[in-house]
């Protein structure tokens, strides 16, 4: 398959999936970010993995994942 042709069949499940905004596979790269993160995987792991040359690229997937703190104090 193409690149062209994964997102046209992404946009086409978005659409089939009532998601109510076009879906784009860059919004995969997003969601695996975040989940990545609420997971506890460290800020650095994540740039590599993610292929950021700035740590400021990925601290958003960090700073926006309150489920790293949970259970902190008990």
């Amino acid at each position: 398959m193409s690149a062209a042709g994964f997102r046209k069949q992404l946009a086409r499940w978005g659409v089939v999936a009532k998601i109510g905004f076009p879906v784009n596979p860059h919004m995969l790269r997003h969601a695996c970010g975040y989940a990545l993160a609420n997971r506890g995987m460290d800020t650095r792991s994540l740039q590599a993995y993610l292929g950021h040359a700035s740590i400021q690229h990925t601290v958003r997937y960090t700073e926006m994942a309150p489920t790293r703190f949970k259970g902190i104090w008990g």
